[in-house]
């Protein structure tokens, strides 16, 4: 039963951090940039997830690292699984007329991509301890 409350609120945390991730975009893209706006929303979008994961999701799990190396180290296997988004994102773009057409179909499975790579070393990796 452990499993299936972590995926889900994993799925929770997901959710938050592309909250946030849209909201700081969309807040800094007139100023910066859609590009360099999108660099900070993912980090304010990383560090909302850190601290859901590590007081909810994985509350009953450590890294035994200090706040800051935890940060760093998340933030290192959150990129992880953006690369792997952004590549599945962009396979189907360019592969399938119907995702090119309606991109949120990629941004979705792009995302679940990188969902299941960010739980696995989330869990496997940073919050390999029980309390």
């Amino acid at each position: 039963m452990t499993f299936l409350r972590e995926m889900f609120l994993f799925g929770v945390s997901g959710i938050l951090g592309f909250v946030v991730d849209t909201a700081v975009l969309y807040a800094l893209q007139i100023y910066l940039g859609p590009f360099v706006a999108r660099g900070i929303s993912f980090l304010f979008a990383v560090l909302t997830t850190w601290i859901f994961n590590r007081r909810i999701t994985f509350g009953n799990r450590r890294s035994g690292l200090q706040k800051q190396s935890e940060f760093f180290s998340y933030l290192v296997l959150m990129l992880a699984g953006g690369v792997v988004n952004y590549a599945v994102y962009a396979w189907l773009v360019l592969n399938y007329q119907l995702v090119a057409e309606h991109l949120v179909i990629g941004v979705a499975i792009g995302s679940l991509a990188g969902m299941c790579i960010n739980y696995a070393t989330s869990r496997i990796i940073l919050f390999r301890r029980r309390v």
